[in-house]
């Protein structure tokens, strides 16, 4: 059974920093893109990063550009993303996603394989 679990998700005061996992089980993902996505309470499904299998190369949204980094561990099958100075706008369940190919973070609509989500809450 292909399965991506997200884990790491929590309340976090400005500023502060989490780091999210996401774990694939059923499949490896040494030949997979992983992105991560995210989504507010009445706001659409936005991409935050995304790295390659090929070369590891990594992509970011403008908006979390210097503050998140993505990394994967083909060993523990295993991406990660690292969050720091996190903002209060930052609020979203942030999900992990698969597909085949490297093009760049590209849309939701391209990725094949989902985790269920985690909850990120930034407040003071």
């Amino acid at each position: 059974q292909v399965q991506l679990v997200e884990s790491g998700g929590g309340l976090v005061q400005p500023g502060g920093s989490l780091r999210l996992s996401c774990a694939a089980s059923g499949f490896t993902l040494d030949y997979f893109a992983i992105a991560w996505f995210r989504q507010a309470p009445g706001k659409e499904r936005e991409g935050v990063s995304c790295i390659h299998s090929s070369d590891g190369s990594t992509y970011y949204a403008d908006s979390v550009k210097g503050r998140f980094t993505t990394s994967r561990d083909n060993a523990k099958n295993t991406v990660y993303l690292q969050m720091n100075s996190l903002k209060p706008e930052d609020t979203a369940v942030y999900y992990c996603a698969a597909r085949l190919g490297d093009y760049g973070l590209g849309t939701q609509w391209e990725y094949d394989y989902w985790g269920q989500g985690t909850q990120v809450t930034v407040s003071s």
